[in-house]
């Protein structure tokens, strides 16, 4: 005769679901941890980029000081140790040509931009071997000097 099954039944049977289940929802749990760790690593990054920008957007002679504009960006994340920063300026007519920024323009007062580049490489608690995921995050932010 075929009834209900019984209470131990019934155990073994969400032990067994549970068991084939669990693996998968620690795997989605660690894509999203890891999802969440490279994106604070990105917002990061695009922050370090913003802060270099704004330090040589302040003036022509900030604009000048590359150096500066690269420890402004490393040194607004104390905590984020493997990142790099490069930063450039370079220099525009009105109309959008760029020119030497020891020339002249035309049309118009010269506009001098700075640019900062971040890149960073993101830490993350699980690997996955069969993935070819890359950790290595980067940002620019480009600015107008004052």
């Amino acid at each position: 005769m075929v009834g209900k099954p019984s209470g131990m039944a019934r155990r073994g049977t969400v032990t067994v679901e549970f068991a084939l289940v669990a693996p998968v929802l620690m795997l989605l749990l660690a894509a999203v941890l890891n999802g969440a760790l490279v994106l604070r690593t990105a917002v990061c990054a695009a922050n370090a980029a913003r802060a270099g920008a704004q330090y040589g957007s302040r003036s022509a002679v900030a604009s000048l000081d590359t150096a500066g504009m690269q420890a402004a960006a490393l040194n607004s994340l104390p905590g984020l140790t493997l990142m790099t920063a490069t930063a450039t300026r370079n220099c525009k007519c009105p109309d959008g040509t760029a020119v030497s920024c020891g020339g002249s323009c035309v049309g118009g007062k010269m506009l001098i931009y700075v640019q900062v580049n971040t890149q960073a490489s993101a830490y993350t608690v699980f690997d996955y071997s069969g993935l070819s995921l890359s950790k290595l995050v980067a940002s620019q932010a480009v600015m107008r000097v004052q």
